[in-house]
């Protein structure tokens, strides 16, 4: 009976899926920084040059990938009123990523007719060709993003999950996030959903043609990242960095695109534009291992859609740009990998912000 009245509950509340991204409100928090004058690494050049040399793209894992766009993510939007259903640590317990993440139990929303990362049509069943099944929720009454890793299946008995855990967006996190040594969803322990581009945001951009006003997320394989180390505000690395190469480039790493990249030579169309002058102005953060170099969200609950003949972005829109047309902001010297994590207590978190 628990179970009917909860999947009735569902349906009754209705969806809030199309709405804007989610952003963190305060002009200081990292992500929306502009660092187009930020110092670079002393190395930048060299990292850039190594990062290329590994590949006749320079992007991607064991596997050749250009700079290519991911758009497999979902990004749905909860209101005080979206049923909840608690996090359960999936496949046991022994499993979860715990203290890292929120304890199994917490509650967490889920709007009907949402889906997992990689489902087609979108649906709370991990699909198995999918890299990681994340599950990015926010609830726009409350300003919580709550994210979710390798999720199994959410519904009426919960979130299965590896992670799950919750941001404020209106507050300014430390320079090691929730805490040093501490995963999130993403493997550096950033937010997701606040470092992806749709195709509503590109389109108001293109209006004013200006930019995202925020850093974008992109990945490198494993094996071409610098061997167990990470920079803030990167939080987190892991063991499986495997790149030994003074100048490999670090999980966390933020990279800009070069200001002498000419941005209008490289496309004509507005909306690719969009999307160069963020990399100028706010770059990428390096928050995980895969394949395809950048994330966007899906158009399945967006006003615009990516093959708009006024958009008209695939992804192969950006192909041809390399490692070498970056540069690398100076972030600190690497640190180590443990998986030792230290949470951040929620009191150390102001929303005016602080050196950490």
């Amino acid at each position: 009976m628990r179970r009917i009245g909860l999947m009735a509950g569902l349906l009754l509340a209705g969806a809030a899926l199309a709405a804007p991204l989610p952003r963190f409100s305060q002009p200081n928090a990292i992500w929306n920084v502009d660092v187009s004058s930020a110092a670079l690494r002393p190395n930048s050049a060299a990292m850039m040059a190594h990062l290329a040399a590994l590949s006749p793209s320079g992007w991607g894992d064991t596997r050749n990938f250009d700079f290519q766009i991911d758009f497999s993510f979902y990004v749905l939007h909860a209101t005080a009123a979206t049923p909840r259903c608690p996090i359960v640590a999936w496949p046991s317990a022994g499993d979860y990523y715990s203290p890292d993440c929120d304890a199994p139990g917490t509650l967490f929303p889920l709007p009907p007719g949402g889906g997992i990362e990689g489902t087609d049509p979108p649906g709370y069943a991990c699909d198995a060709d999918s890299d990681d099944c994340h599950l990015p929720v926010v609830d726009d009454s409350s300003q919580v993003l709550h994210e979710a890793y390798a999720t199994h299946a959410a519904g009426a008995g919960g979130i299965q999950a590896l992670c799950g855990l919750r941001w404020n967006l209106d507050k300014v996190y430390p320079r090691n996030g929730r805490g040093e040594h501490c995963t999130s969803a993403d493997a550096a322990g950033f937010p997701i959903a606040p470092l992806l581009f749709n195709a509503d945001e590109v389109w108001a951009a293109m209006q004013v043609q200006g930019d995202l006003g925020h850093a974008i997320r992109f990945i490198l394989g494993n094996n071409r990242m610098m061997r167990h180390r990470y920079v803030h505000p990167a939080s987190h690395g892991t063991l499986a960095t495997a790149d030994t190469n003074a100048n490999a480039v670090p999980y966390g790493s933020r990279l800009r695109l070069k200001p002498s990249f000419d941005i209008d030579a490289f496309s004509s169309r507005q909306s690719v534009r969009v999307i160069l002058r963020t990399l100028k102005k706010y770059g990428m953060f390096l928050a995980d291992g895969g394949g395809i170099p950048l994330t966007a969200e899906s158009d399945a609950f967006t006003t615009h859609k990516w093959a708009d003949a006024d958009i008209g972005i695939d992804s192969h829109a950006l192909f041809g740009i390399r490692p070498t047309d970056f540069e690398v902001v100076e972030a600190g010297e690497p640190r180590q990998v443990t998986y030792d994590c230290v949470r951040t207590p929620d009191d150390f978190i102001f929303i005016d912000g602080y050196d950490y």
